[in-house]
């Protein structure tokens, strides 16, 4: 019976989970035991001394690999690598069966080997040699680590796994157990080893049918639950929380072990994620963690039994924040002029029209100002167009010094600038104009060290705008402004003019 339930389960095993972690050591070792089990009950049954060692010599055929593949099977199962140096573990059992088929050359294995007619029924009695224990050992220790590499992973597993480590831990003390008893005579002669194989089969029988034991493996959770980036909260159909990996920590830190089995709503506090999660629909999340955006994408995946019946969600949460982060780098990018940084003609009237329809709508003042070097032909034409970059940027990072911080500029095209300040009067952005003005006029920009100045020429436009006023466009401001400058560079440059109402320029 023993044996047969072993072969059952190398059987069983291999038709409905062939490719699941530690599925083929266990149809190994399985298949092993039901060869050595099967052997032994042929011993038992022979009456003759060349029988028992014939058919002692097949157990020793399958046996001294069981201890191995056993702790194979446990390594894999809790979703460790077998590495190449681990094969070196067999050594023991090829010497073991060298050992064992030529022991009538060296008595080293067995001593000696007599038939001990006292009981119901024959059986071997055998005189221990010193690889005996050598094997008695070695099995002894592959069964203790397989046990303890169980034991490592109880803690990190929920229920169910637990369930399924103590009942495999359960069948692997019993050959101990067994062994322990046959070592020390307590079995009347009788090697317990191949029925207590046997046993712990059954309780590792009973884990992988009740419990889908190779079907749902901690490999699948700690090698790959808790490796994955992305935050997963796993949900039941009661929107409980089932389980959770580190990764969702890092959005909601509260969660802990004690959470399990709790709603997920009882656990987060802000109303607004707890809102969002109980849509159940894909959403954005920016979140504030160390006084850093972080940005998550949030979506749901359902979670469906064999029959198509929904029994829990999976929420998982995608740190974005780098994709956020490029994209707004390169839309920053692309709406800036790439010698000076500020922004570039087309961006520059995106953003004012934009800030025009709000001062439509609620009224203000608005101011546009324009510049341009002069004479930034003779720069390029005495000291080369190198030269007349570095001018450029110079010029661009003292303006950008003197402005505020709700104004903005942009290059109009070559080496001319517009400005625009809003709620600013005529007066102010006049003004603000002399102060750029004169912060160019008295720098100086060393190129191959030689100092050049420059000067620059400016025209303001303004306009004050009454709620729902559709008779101003900042194409109109800008034609407005470019028509001061045009003044101001025909007065003598390096000076100020401003567009007044009734159309007079009237120099500052």
């Amino acid at each position: 019976m023993a044996g047969a339930i072993s072969l059952f389960l190398s059987l069983y095993i291999r038709v409905k989970a062939k490719d699941a972690p530690g599925v083929k050591p266990y149809i190994l070792v399985t298949l092993l035991s039901s060869i050595f089990t099967f052997a032994y009950a042929f011993e038992l049954a022979s009456t003759s001394l060349k029988e028992m060692k014939f058919w002692l010599g097949v157990e020793y055929l399958a046996m001294p690999f069981i201890p191995v593949y056993v702790l194979f099977m446990c390594l894999e199962y809790v979703g460790r690598k077998i590495k190449t140096w681990n094969y070196a573990l067999f050594i023991i059992p090829i010497t073991t069966i060298f050992m064992m088929q030529t022991n009538d050359l060296h008595h080293l294995y067995y001593k000696s080997m007599n038939i001990n007619n006292e009981g119901p029924f024959p059986l071997l009695k055998l005189e221990w040699g010193p690889w005996f224990y050598i094997h008695a050992v070695f099995l002894f220790v592959c069964l203790t680590l397989s046990v303890f590499v169980l034991l490592r992973e109880y803690r990190k597993s929920l229920f169910l796994f637990r369930m399924q480590i103590l009942l495999m831990v359960a069948g692997f003390i019993t050959p101990i157990i067994a062994n322990y008893f046959y070592l020390n005579d307590w079995s009347k002669g009788i090697d317990l080893g191949p029925i207590s194989l046997s046993i712990a089969f059954i309780f590792q029988g009973v884990a992988l049918i009740s419990l889908q034991m190779f079907n749902v493996a901690p490999i699948a959770r700690e090698s790959v639950f808790e490796s994955l980036k992305e935050g997963v909260i796993v949900l039941n159909q009661n929107k409980v929380i089932v389980d959770y990996n580190k990764a969702a920590l890092f959005l909601i830190p509260q969660l802990s072990n004690h959470h399990i089995g709790k709603s997920i709503a009882d656990v987060i506090d802000d109303p607004i994620l707890k809102g969002k999660l109980d849509e159940e629909l894909e959403f954005d999340y920016t979140s504030l963690l160390e006084d850093r955006a972080i940005h998550f994408r949030i979506n749901f995946t359902e979670v469906k039994n064999k029959n198509g019946v929904q029994v829990g969600k999976i929420i998982t949460f995608m740190n974005v924040t780098e994709k956020v982060q490029m994209e707004a780098k390169l839309k920053q990018l692309a709406s800036l002029d790439g010698l000076t940084n500020v922004l570039n003609r087309t961006f520059f009237m995106k953003k004012s029209e934009m800030l025009f329809d709000d001062l439509m709508l609620d009224g203000g003042n608005i101011s546009i100002v324009m510049f341009d070097i002069d004479y930034f032909k003779r720069v390029n034409d005495t000291y080369g167009h190198e030269a007349g970059d570095i001018v450029l940027t110079r010029v661009t990072s003292i303006v950008k010094e003197k402005l505020r911080s709700v104004d903005y500029m942009g290059r109009y095209g070559g080496e001319e600038f517009i400005i625009c300040m809003p709620e600013t009067t005529l007066m102010e952005a006049t003004n603000r104009a002399n102060i750029i003005r004169k912060a160019v006029a008295e720098s100086l920009t060393t190129f191959n060290k030689v100092e050049i100045q420059v000067t620059s020429s400016f025209g303001v436009s303004h306009a004050l705008l009454e709620v729902g006023e559709e008779s101003y466009s900042i194409q109109q401001l800008i034609r407005e402004a470019d028509q001061a400058l045009y003044a101001a560079k025909h007065k003598g440059r390096n000076c100020v003019e401003f567009y007044s109402a009734d159309e007079l320029l009237l120099q500052i």
